[in-house]
């Protein structure tokens, strides 16, 4: 088995191949079956598909993505969420709405985005999909990257949907004679050698090692039973756990000693396929269903009820579920009753990498530390910014991308700048993060610190809010008391101490929310400003009066809740902010031309 290093540059190699097929591809027509016939995006509700369909078209207009191809962006139905499993079964419906038995022809990508990333809030407002990635002139987002790491996989595909999320990234390589084919009928599902810790917060594959087909980088399986976030025991005791190198070589639960344990391995989900007429037969059930009232996971819903191995005793467990419907058991039994006997495929990727960059420590993490996805993908420190060589510092670990940082500022190890404008005298503490905002003001940012600013329009005024918290902020803890919200901290200080130092009372009105969710998500605390440097400028105090427990009083503001940002959010006017430093940076890069 090749050395850590050499699997590493053979990924880098084969990505970067990848790369520069799709880089070939970006402001053309791809010929037949070369790309995908749909690539569809689920969005939650009606703004955030405005939002997304208004990047997209940009992106069009910009030539940054492949031409004749159907983009489409879905919403989810109104009412109880859904799910990505419901999402799909929606989008089915949707696509047999637009074209009829013609989409039973299509070779369509699916890419889950519908949430609101409360986990990295500077995704919340233009999406998951649409964050920025510090490489590419013009910068790439995960939606480029997501489109050049599946550009091999079209060619050698039936008519089928390959479905994916939208904060995940996944880096292989093959032999060279090797090919990644969704040919087969039924479900076809990538596996990742991964430690069996992280196996418990994926999907982890009970693979048949009498069916392989190949070995080396890449082999073909079928799937005994899929296991849902299970506990390593779980694992040991289905047979998921492998000798890493050797995925035929399963261990059962008693086999395994201290000097073994470092190469075990568990083969865990990323994305997956199922053909035309297993689609069918799930819009034909989304159908007779009439209106989903609970929410499906269509990994752990979908792909459980699969395999000669599979129980039922998933239909019954919700210990991974966010609100316990009351028809959930129902709805998971009869998708089990469909799905039961349908093939479930899996391709072996031996040499490949799976990276979530879903919370601000992932962020963080992938794009500044000395990380292999940051080696493998050619990450930059400065991509696609205007960075005077006057400026006081740079750690090599920051990252910067799509920004202005003017002579005089400094920007602390680990962090990372997106979207913004950083004047003279502005100094970013390490692992923060600032995001579309115009700090123009002298100021220390401290270490630890999340900035992230939106437009908003209100009785059609355009107006800014800025939310800032610390990076290690649970944005999705929350209390359903008011009298329990002593336990929420802000910037590791108690809400309450904080509430007392903006002037803020304890009310009915604090929070945004209306189901009892009460949390720095939902909290009323963000002042509304007239100018985006103005926000900015007032959240930086908000936080600097906690850091020094000094009074800031918010009387005189109008106050919004994240939560509520997101309802007011104007696409149009953060994208036209954007859109100002990508001219900017064009012309400077003119400018430096001409001058040589």
């Amino acid at each position: 088995m090749p050395a850590a290093g050499e699997r590493s540059a053979a990924r880098r190699e084969a990505t970067g191949r990848r790369l520069a097929r799709f880089a070939a591809l970006r402001g053309k027509a791809a010929r037949p079956g070369e790309f995908w016939d749909v690539v569809a995006v689920t969005a939650a509700d009606a703004e955030q598909a405005l939002g997304y369909r208004q990047q997209l078209a940009e992106k069009l207009s910009r030539k940054e993505l492949p031409l004749g191809v159907r983009y489409h962006v879905f919403v989810d139905p109104p009412g109880p969420k859904i799910g990505n499993g419901g999402s799909t079964l929606h989008v089915l419906r949707c696509l047999e709405d637009l074209y009829g038995d013609k989409w039973t022809s299509f070779i369509v990508l699916l890419i889950h985005s519908g949430g609101y990333s409360q986990r990295l809030p500077n995704a919340s407002a233009l999406g998951k999909i649409f964050t920025a990635l510090p490489f590419g002139d013009p910068i790439y987002q995960m939606l480029e990257l997501k489109l050049a790491m599946y550009i091999d996989f079209p060619s050698h595909m039936k008519p089928g949907i390959l479905i994916t999320c939208s904060d995940d990234i996944e880096l292989y390589s093959t032999g060279v004679t090797e090919t990644v084919a969704f040919d087969k009928p039924g479900f076809t599902a990538l596996a990742h050698p991964s430690d069996l810790t992280v196996g418990t917060t994926h999907g982890v594959f009970v693979l048949d090692p009498s069916s392989f087909s190949g070995e080396g980088g890449l082999a073909y399986t079928s799937c005994h039973r899929f296991l849902h976030k299970p506990d390593i025991e779980t694992m040991r005791q289905c047979g998921a756990v492998c000798v890493r190198g050797n995925c035929s070589q399963l261990r059962s639960s008693g086999d395994h000693s201290d000097s073994e344990m470092d190469s075990e391995c568990v083969y865990t989900d990323s994305i997956f396929y199922m053909d035309h007429s297993t689609a069918k037969q799930l819009l034909t059930f989304y159908k007779q269903m009439g209106t989903l009232c609970c929410e499906i996971d269509a990994y752990g819903d979908f792909l459980q009820a699969l395999g000669p191995g599979a129980t039922q005793d998933y239909t019954k467990n919700t210990s991974n579920v966010t609100e316990e419907e009351s028809r959930l058991v129902e709805v998971r039994q009869k998708l089990r009753s469909l799905l039961k006997g349908t093939m479930f495929n899996v391709i072996v990727l031996n040499n490949s990498k799976f990276y979530h960059i879903g919370t601000t420590q992932e962020y963080l993490f992938h794009f500044t530390s000395d990380s292999k996805l940051k080696r493998e993908l050619d990450l930059l420190s400065v991509a696609f910014s205007v960075f005077s060589d006057e400026a006081e510092t740079l750690d090599q670990s920051a990252s910067i991308i799509q920004s202005i940082l003017e002579p005089g500022c400094s920007v602390g190890a680990g962090s990372v700048i997106e979207y913004s404008r950083v004047g003279p005298g502005v100094s970013v503490g390490k692992n923060s993060i600032i995001s579309g905002s115009h700090i123009n003001l002298k100021v220390d940012i401290p270490s630890n610190c999340f900035l992230s600013s939106l437009s908003i329009k209100i009785n059609d005024q355009v107006k800014y809010v800025s939310m800032v918290f610390s990076v290690e902020e649970d944005f999705k803890k929350s209390v359903k008391l008011l009298s329990d919200i002593h336990s929420l901290k802000f910037f590791g200080v108690g809400l309450l101490e904080c509430l007392d130092l903006w002037g803020v009372e304890v009310s009915d009105q604090l929070f945004s929310s209306e189901n009892t969710r009460l949390g720095l998500w939902t909290a009323r605390i963000f002042p509304v400003c007239s100018t985006l440097s103005e926000s900015v400028r007032m959240s930086l105090k908000m936080l600097n009066s906690v850091q020094h427990m000094s009074a800031f009083k918010l009387n005189a503001f109008k106050l919004l809740s994240v939560e509520e940002m997101l309802t007011y959010k104007d696409v149009e006017d953060m994208l036209k902010f954007r859109k100002q430093i990508y001219d900017k940076i064009r012309l400077q890069r003119r400018k430096e031309k001409s001058d040589l």
